[in-house]
């Protein structure tokens, strides 16, 4: 997949807003693979209901988002199974851990599946993060700062076109917040693919080649 594209998308919430003001809704703006976007919104402005848009948990919108050419309206069930399997990894606000998983459990669900680290890698990546001695923790005991990074570390154990990551790091502090960052980007760089972050605030300081708000 080389981009997302939407098209004078507008979410049926908004349509009796006369005074829309957005880079995004009622727009025509695109996506490419390979590139950074940041996706910024006042809270009640759409950013979990774009980011449910882009991975095709929720149509309740007029207008046209596209892939490669492809309204996602016309995609059935395996599409989307392909999709998220192959082509959109998503890190979700909310995370979606499993609690009475431990750390590792949680990441290795999705890696038995995909095949695509080895655990040395996985651990590599904990440890950078600072939660190497939380391996064997259950989720449902860690804080919620340490989940969003595990979330992170289970993201990218898959193969991906892009990455979109909502709300990443709003419990990290700033060092963490870093890592987790680089650790995003070279991965994404690996994949050649695009990141599209979004945030209602503190968001992770990268290089971003646009910043659209909602």
């Amino acid at each position: 997949m080389n981009s997302i594209k939407l098209n004078n998308v507008l979410p049926h919430v908004f349509e009796q807003v006369s005074d829309l003001q957005s880079d995004v809704w009622k727009k025509d703006i695109c996506f490419e693979k390979g590139h950074l976007y940041l996706v910024e919104a006042a809270s009640g402005k759409g950013k979990s209901t774009f980011c449910s848009y882009v991975i095709g948990y929720r149509h309740d919108y007029t207008g046209q988002v596209v892939f490669d050419q492809k309204d996602v309206r016309t995609f059935n069930v395996n599409n989307w199974v392909n999709i998220r399997q192959k082509h959109i990894s998503h890190l979700f606000q909310e995370l979606r851990l499993f609690p009475e998983l431990t750390a590792m459990e949680n990441v290795k669900i999705k890696n038995d599946l995909t095949g695509f680290k080895t655990d040395k890698q996985i651990v590599q990546w904990f440890d950078m993060l600072g939660i190497g001695d939380k391996l064997d923790a259950k989720i449902g005991r860690m804080s919620f700062g340490q989940q969003q990074r595990v979330a992170m570390i289970r993201a990218l154990v898959q193969p991906f076109d892009f990455i979109l990551v909502d709300e990443p790091i709003s419990h990290l502090d700033d060092h963490n917040s870093q890592i987790m960052g680089d650790i995003m980007m070279a991965e994404a760089k690996a994949q050649g693919a695009g990141v599209i972050v979004t945030s209602i605030g503190k968001h992770m300081k990268l290089d971003y080649e646009k910043t659209l708000m909602l």
